[in-house]
């Protein structure tokens, strides 16, 4: 959707009556977006609702996996009915779509409609340093009109039941209840068969959906399959509910139906708002323990947690405004417009991506999900690339990432002398399943997920300003860098975190990993006043570091096997080098790789390596970061911003595409597209700044 900059002015003042300037003079700048999708409802791999389309009539929406799970809006203006969110009823006319907003905690859209301008806006609270509302299931939808002369408006919400089961073959029930001053709508699946099966491919079927109506609004509700047709018709909605249940969704299943009336309008703005929550009574099973969502950890009702969110809406509605302005702003300076684009809509997909639990004692646990790739629950290679968002945003974010995958590599049931890839298959997280999982150590990843962790820990630890990890699990750590100091120079034919290449000998990046891990765990080993040890693996990765120039330098570039000339990868393991201040690497061996990836740029990026036309997003602008010129940099990116606004595949951000079309080559809605904030957390000022008060 291309809108001038004037236009997205105007539905910013008309939608978020009130907001601050800030937020209106950075974000005219994303005038020109067009996301490949855009996030709706952002709060697991299971409470996930997006639109892949230009325009939110043209489709249904869907789950991030691309299954239909509609929410449907109306507005009947005037005895007339128009849609603005939905494909269905075709029979009605879609109001005009004037423009669309995203930005870190808001997706904004303005309609049209003769006289009558509508916004509508969905509002997640993804605040990352405010652990009880980043938790907190609950997305706002406001809707907000306003009118020249006189029109009466009502509006309709509408959701498909089949928004509580994985398939619409699944019995549902439904019913109505009061929490505090709303009334709550609720749809389950009949069975709830909890944590009932893992895979990569599904929607949960445990668990209520809930739409939630403040008193205020003087809305009325209905439990109807024909909730839609009787608004067209008669501008009102069944005046009883369904009550021939279970039944599945795709043989009539009431609806979830809420009538907004807005009375006669004027110029004068009038606003009114539902909340979408689901809740479960358990999120995760770790190590055959079954783990509550981390909101309920101190037993909290779900009513008592949708009569908190509605008290708390206008306060968390100001601080998300303040957030989208101020990191919009910061995400321009640090990286130029099309950077703030890609960081913004990795913004929520990042945090999305992932099961946010409780451990026994309320230690907060985040599970990522490898989606559309495998399923895999907490994945090191998918903490890996992820990590910058939560280093620059909130370290124990990481911290709660990486404490399962430690306790279970500290298990004697992990007996090999390198890490772990993998917790289990999403959501069950009860031990490896990837290649040779506990059984052998076919089809491991052992230098890549040992080098990993190695310098997630000291990463993390840094900003933390504590070595605690560090001092909990120093005999693992101590086991990994011993595998890296005897296997990580020349490495043997691995996979790496690129497994969809295959295995490879010699691979000159993932050397450079381990050489970082080393210096990771030297690092560690000082700050735990371990002297000899840090001196012993410092003065190695140093003299690895220098073996390794050797090995890779091919002429004008760096080789992408140390055993095969004319060939060349992205070095994107190189950007800790800097960040970190190892400083193992002199500059000229970036400025070198970096001339090298100028002349190779496709129309819509850089190659991850000689062998195939394709590329990885996240390693894209880690290699980007390691451009010392500002040009360099823009050249970098410039071709990516192109993609992310022209590329033909719709889905959430794919973090794997073909830099010659665009098209995805697969994996969507990843949470490693949080590494894009690798650039913004090269800046340290700008880095400590955020850690200290995003979402306050």
């Amino acid at each position: 959707m291309k809108t001038t900059s004037a236009l997205q002015a105007i539905s910013l003042r008309q939608s978020l009556s009130g907001a601050a300037a800030i937020l209106l003079s950075s974000l005219t700048l994303l005038a020109q977006q067009r996301p490949p999708a855009v996030p709706l409802i952002t709060h697991d791999p299971y409470f996930s609702i997006w639109s892949a389309a230009d325009k939110l009539t043209d489709r249904d929406t869907t789950h991030w996996t691309g299954a239909r799970q509609p929410i449907t809006g109306l507005a009947r203006i005037d005895g007339k009915t128009f849609r603005f969110m939905g494909a269905d009823p075709r029979e009605l006319p879609p109001m005009d779509q004037v423009s669309l907003t995203v930005t870190p905690t808001h997706t904004i859209y303005q309609f049209r409609a003769g006289d009558v301008d509508l916004a509508l806006t969905f509002f997640t609270p993804a605040f990352t340093q405010d652990l009880d509302i980043l938790s907190r299931p609950v997305t706002y939808l406001t809707v907000t009109a306003t009118g020249r002369g006189e029109h009466d408006v009502s509006i309709l919400i509408d959701v498909d039941p089949v928004i509580a089961v994985n398939t619409a073959d699944q019995a549902v029930t439904w019913g109505r209840t009061r929490a505090g001053n709303l009334t709550v709508l609720n749809v389950g699946s009949r069975d709830q068969r909890v944590l009932n099966r893992p895979g990569d491919d599904l929607r949960i079927d445990w668990g209520y959906f809930h739409i939630a109506v403040p008193d205020e609004a003087k809305a009325q509700l209905s439990l109807s399959s024909e909730a839609a047709n009787t608004f067209v018709t008669s501008g009102a909605l069944p005046v009883a509910d369904d009550l021939d249940m279970p039944r599945m969704p795709r043989e009539g299943a009431a609806h979830l139906a809420v009538e907004l009336p807005l009375g006669k309008l004027s110029a004068a703005p009038v606003s009114r708002h539902v909340l979408l929550a689901y809740t479960e009574d358990y999120a995760i099973e770790y190590l055959g323990r079954k783990l509550r969502p981390y909101w309920q950890r101190n037993g909290q009702t779900v009513q008592d947690m949708l009569t908190a969110a509605e008290n708390d809406f206008t306060s968390l509605e100001q601080r998300g405004k303040r957030l989208d302005g101020e990191l919009t702003a910061d995400l321009e300076k640090v990286g130029a417009q099309p950077y703030a684009q890609l960081a913004i809509l990795a913004y929520r997909q990042t945090l999305t991506a992932h099961g946010f639990a409780a451990d026994f004692d309320g230690t907060p646990m985040l599970f990522p999900k490898e989606n559309f790739s495998n399923g895999c629950i907490s994945t090191v290679d998918v903490l890996y690339p992820s990590a910058p968002f939560f280093l620059f945003f909130n370290p124990a974010l990481l911290e709660a990432q990486l404490k399962p995958v430690l306790e279970y590599a500290s298990l004697p049931r992990w007996k090999w002398p390198f890490a772990p890839h993998d917790l289990g298959t999403y959501p069950l997280a009860n031990g490896q399943v990837y290649g040779g999982g506990e059984r052998t150590e076919e089809d491991q990843m052992p230098v890549e997920e040992s080098g990993n962790l190695l310098i997630l820990v000291a990463a993390m630890e840094q900003e933390l300003g504590n070595w605690d990890f560090a001092r909990q699990y120093w005999p693992q750590f101590s086991k990994w860098a011993d595998y890296l100091r005897d296997k990580g120079l020349d490495p043997a034919n691995q996979l790496s975190t690129d497994d969809f290449a295959g295995h490879l000998a010699h691979n000159a990046n993932l050397s450079i990993k381990a050489i970082e891990g080393l210096a990771a765990y030297a690092e560690m080993a000082r700050s735990l006043g371990k002297i000899d040890d840090a001196a012993e693996y410092a003065g190695l990765a140093k003299d690895m570091a220098a073996k390794w120039q050797q090995m890779a330098i091919d002429g004008d570039h760096y080789k992408l096997a140390f055993n095969n000339p004319g060939t060349w990868s992205q070095k994107y393991n190189l950007v800790w080098d800097r960040i970190l201040g190892f400083n193992l690497f002199p500059a000229a061996v970036r400025q070198t790789e970096i001339a090298f990836y100028l002349k190779h740029l496709n129309r819509f990026g850089l190659p991850l390596d000689n062998r195939k036309d394709y590329t990885k997003l996240d390693w894209e602008i880690w290699t980007a970061t390691l451009a010392d010129r500002p040009e360099d940099w823009n050249a970098l990116l410039e071709p990516i911003g192109h993609w992310a606004n022209e590329g033909p595949t719709r889905v959430p951000l794919t973090d794997w595409y073909d830099t010659k079309t665009g098209k995805q080559e697969g994996f969507q809605a990843r949470s490693v597209v949080g590494g894009v904030y690798i650039k913004a957390l090269a800046d340290p000022a700008l880095a400590a700044k955020w850690r200290r008060h995003a979402g306050s």
